[in-house]
């Protein structure tokens, strides 16, 4: 568990900018088994690469036509339970934070894992998304 004078930046980084901060499993449950909306979760990270390409990352790709109805964020390190809860509807992808994932109608779409985010600049990873959004949103 990291300290709160540590978290809480980096989870309102995403939460003041609209992201729905998801911390027990029920609040992922309750969100993922909405099927008429495309769903963007964060698993988010105190590391550098969140910092540097995953939130700045996200955030950029939301300048768009085509985006996410709801947009959501768990945090790995901190709410244990309902990471693990994303991570079950993430199959059959392994354990990666960050990491970035749209489901649509209550599938997953498009997963991006942290090998895929890590050395990637911000403006990249929200051109990618960007096109992820323009199929499926």
């Amino acid at each position: 568990m990291y300290p709160e004078e540590i978290v809480a930046p980096c989870r309102e980084e995403l939460t003041k900018n609209g992201f729905e901060s998801l911390e027990t499993a029920d609040a992922v449950a309750d969100v993922l088994n909405k099927k008429d909306e495309t769903i963007l979760m964060v698993v988010n990270s105190v590391c550098g690469c969140a910092a540097r390409g995953a939130r700045p990352g996200v955030l950029k790709s939301l300048d768009n036509e085509h985006k996410p109805t709801k947009l959501t964020t768990v945090f790995a390190g901190v709410d244990g339970d309902a990471v693990a809860k994303a991570r079950e509807h993430f199959q059959p992808y392994p354990p990666s934070s960050p990491a970035i994932a749209l489901f649509k109608n209550g599938e997953l779409v498009h997963f991006i894992e942290r090998y895929q985010i890590e050395g990637t600049p911000d403006h990249v990873l929200a051109d990618h998304l960007k096109e992820v959004y323009n199929e499926f949103c």
